[in-house]
């Protein structure tokens, strides 16, 4: 029996329509690569329905934290490998790093924190059950993880 993976990857090939004048990928254009990596995980990796979500459960996903180093840049013809790992999954947010990488040099490495959002109110709410389990299916350490950092922090505030 194989074990889960705890990473979901994709390859990217750098498009004309990603570049600049100067002919490397234009920064925002890297947050649109892994947004669409983000869609294809759920869709993909945790058969959630992305769309689905979006559209008829009125569950959002936004990125309400985001941390990037661009580390060399990439050109028009480059293929990307955009990997994303779960780092944390907490009761109404996942942290996921992604790492993208071309004849193995990293391009850029993005930290994220994606909030479950209902799309009806704006307000953040818990993480739903059948997303949560996919997750934790995904990656059951990340759960674990952020248990440790919840009773860390609890246990600092009573001191």
């Amino acid at each position: 029996m194989t074990e889960p993976s705890t990473h979901f990857e994709r390859p990217v090939r750098i498009r004309f329509s990603h570049c600049d004048p100067a002919g490397i990928v234009f920064f925002p254009q890297y947050l649109v690569m892994t947004n669409a990596l983000v869609e294809d995980w759920f869709n993909e990796a945790l058969d959630i329905d992305y769309a689905a979500m979006i559209s008829t459960r009125r569950v959002g996903l936004p990125i309400v934290k985001l941390d990037c180093t661009f580390s060399k840049p990439s050109q028009m013809g480059d293929t990307l490998i955009l990997s994303l790992t779960l780092d944390r999954i907490g009761a109404r947010s996942v942290g996921i790093v992604i790492d993208a990488q071309s004849h193995g040099e990293t391009r850029f490495l993005a930290r994220q924190v994606l909030v479950t959002t209902s799309l009806e109110s704006g307000a953040s709410i818990d993480i739903p059950d059948d997303i949560r389990a996919a997750l934790t299916r995904f990656n059951p350490v990340a759960l674990a993880e952020a248990k440790d950092q919840v009773q860390d922090a609890s246990k600092e505030t009573r001191s």
